[in-house]
This record gives structure tokens, C-alpha cells and sequence, in this order.
């Protein structure tokens, strides 16, 4: 009977000690899986391209406080931009983005920032660093008035995604910017940001175009340009509001200097040079090869780029099937990237 009893209070121990393992491991796994996924890249970076966040919210972020109501905006309560805090802004926008834009309270928003700080510091400073480049480096408006027409105005809207056909089906990659005067050589433009000059010169799509890298990494490109501001050149340090050029409308072609296949206006992009994201980083990385390769379905052309300060080659392939574009990149080996275009319809 002792023995019975000792062997009971033995399996008992024996079983609670499992159970408690048993919650120790499940307590331990579930903090670990919340470390690795306390900040969603993806969903951040998705959030701050579309950048679908109020002004209320931004003021609030921006100046420590409650967001304001519509009436109390007023001449007297608006505060000096020298009392915004754009570090603690650019912080506040990575964890509403990655929060999917449902967390607007300061407090817990801190409390957030310090727990990903703390297990996943690198994504959040990618996120971080990409908001500051466009709430701290981008500063002014891309296009300058005319001097001798104070009348002169621009138009445009979001046509980034839209469809594109020159060279082949395609996506829009920026914003088009279009003259009121459809004249090329008329509307100054200008830098948006500090920095430095990585390009300029001739492509096929965007003609006379050059780019501009901010401080914190964004490269700024302007296409379709008449002409260049005189005296610069590759390397040149550049400062917000230099006028760099003139509104023109050069490109689609492969012959330089090609101008007037469609009406003058500036075509402006920002690329972040992101391997998750969806940018093609097809201007940042210079043009390399283009080429086609043909399937059951249909012939495919297709862009090599070869990746900045690497060995390494990025391949584009924008297509349409039944109706729908898509668009296939990746860092590959040639014969890798043409093998799955010809057999792009048995997957």
C-alpha cells in the first residue's frame, strides 16, 4: 500500500513537472515567435508607400500632442514648425504603419518602439530611415514658377502603377507632372532635396533625366528634361531648391536628343532601392542588356540591370496575360531568369 502510494505521488510529481515544462516551452515559444514578429516589415513598408495617414494624426506625431480639432485650428494655436520633432515623427510612422495604420496613441506607440527596438532593430530602421528620407530630405516641390508668366501652372495626379506600352507592357514608375504651357524649355526644376548627383544623361524611356541621392538614401529622378542648369555634372553636391533644369519632353527613343512624342512634362520618381519592396530600381541601377525570350504563350522582353557597386544582375520582365500586366524581377543567373519565362505557363 506505501509502495502504491509513493509510486502515485511519484507519477504525480513526475506529471505535473511535465505539465509545467509543457507551459514553461509554450510561454518561451510564444515570446520568441512575438520577438521575431513584432514588426511587420512587409505590412510597414506597403503603409508608408501609400502613405494613407491623416493630417491630425501627422500633426499629433509631430508636435507630441492630442490631434486637434477642426476648430481649434486657428492662426493663434498652430505651433512654430521649429517645435516639430521629425526624429520622434519618423519613429511614430514606422509603428502606425506596421500596426496597419490602427494605433495613433503616443504611449502606446512608445511602448511598441521599445519592445521592436529592442528584438528587431534593423527592421525598424530600414522603415525609419526611408520615412525620414521623404518627411526630413524632401522639401520643396519639384517644379519652379515661370518669371515672365506668373500664370503659368502644372497638373497632375497619381499615376504611379498606371499601364504603360513603349518598350513593352510595363508599369508607370512616378508621377507626371504636366505643363499648363506646352512648351518644352519653360518650367524650371529644381531640387527637392539636398545632395548628391549619381546620373545624368540619356535613356530610352526618360530622355534627358538626372538623379539625385538625399542623405538618408532616397534616389530622386527627374525625366524628361529640355536641358541641364549649366555647371553640373556626376558627383555634384546639389542643395534644395538649385535649379537643376528645365521641363521638357525628351525620351521614347533610343536615338539622344529625341523630343515631341508626347506633350512637355516632368516625370518624378523616388526610388528606395528596397530588395523587399516592389521598385523595379531599374534607373538607379544602370542599363545593362535587354533582350527577349519567347514561350508557348508569347515573346517577353526583357531589361538587365546590373545591381550598384555589385557583381550581380537584376532582370525585369513586364508581360500581359489575359488582360492582366505582371511584372517579374529578381537577382539571378541569366539562364535561371530566361528559364522561367519559357516555362512560365506550367507553374
Amino acid at each position: 500500500m506505501i509502495l502504491l502510494q509513493q509510486r502515485f505521488l511519484r507519477d504525480l510529481l513526475l506529471f505535473m513537472l511535465v505539465v509545467l515544462i509543457n507551459v514553461y516551452l509554450g510561454i518561451y515559444i510564444d515570446s520568441e515567435a512575438l520577438k521575431k514578429n513584432c514588426f511587420p516589415y512587409e505590412t510597414a513598408f506597403e503603409n508608408f508607400r501609400d502613405e494613407e495617414v491623416s493630417e491630425e494624426v501627422i500633426n499629433s506625431f509631430l508636435y507630441d500632442s492630442e490631434p486637434m480639432e477642426e476648430s481649434d485650428i486657428t492662426e493663434q494655436k498652430i505651433k512654430s514648425v521649429k517645435y516639430a520633432d521629425f526624429a520622434k515623427l519618423s519613429e511614430y510612422l514606422a509603428m502606425y504603419f506596421a500596426l496597419n495604420n490602427t494605433c495613433s496613441d503616443s504611449d502606446l506607440l512608445e511602448e511598441n518602439i521599445s519592445f521592436v527596438k529592442e528584438h528587431q532593430p534593423e527592421k525598424f530602421e530600414r522603415i525609419q530611415s526611408k520615412i525620414e528620407a521623404m518627411w526630413t530630405d524632401a522639401v520643396l516641390f519639384p517644379v519652379g514658377a515661370i518669371e515672365n508668366e506668373p500664370g503659368a501652372t502644372v497638373d497632375f495626379a497619381n499615376s504611379w502603377r498606371q499601364s504603360r506600352t513603349f518598350g513593352g507592357d510595363r508599369f508607370h514608375e512616378g508621377c507626371d507632372i504636366m505643363a499648363d504651357i506646352n512648351e518644352r524649355g519653360n518650367y524650371p526644376v529644381i531640387s527637392v532635396c539636398d545632395g548628391t548627383i549619381e546620373q545624368m544623361g540619356w535613356l530610352e524611356l526618360g530622355g534627358y533625366r538626372i538623379g539625385i541621392r538625399s542623405p538618408h538614401g532616397a534616389y530622386f529622378y527627374y525625366a524628361h528634361l529640355s536641358d541641364y542648369a549649366e555647371g553640373f555634372s556626376i558627383g555634384d553636391e546639389v542643395h534644395a531648391g538649385e535649379l537643376i533644369a528645365f521641363m521638357g519632353d525628351t525620351g521614347y527613343s533610343k536615338t539622344e536628343g529625341t523630343a515631341g512624342n508626347f506633350d512637355v512634362h516632368l516625370h518624378f520618381g523616388i526610388y528606395l532601392n528596397d530588395e523587399d519592396s516592389s521598385y523595379s530600381e531599374k534607373v538607379a541601377d544602370p542599363l545593362t542588356d535587354e533582350f527577349d525570350v519567347t514561350n508557348e504563350k508569347q515573346t517577353i522582353h526583357v531589361t538587365e540591370y546590373q545591381v550598384r557597386d555589385t557583381n550581380e544582375y537584376r532582370y525585369v520582365a513586364n508581360f500581359a496575360y489575359q488582360g492582366i500586366h505582371y511584372r517579374l524581377k529578381g537577382i539571378m543567373k541569366r539562364s535561371d531568369f530566361e528559364e522561367i519565362l519559357r516555362n512560365l505557363y506550367y507553374f
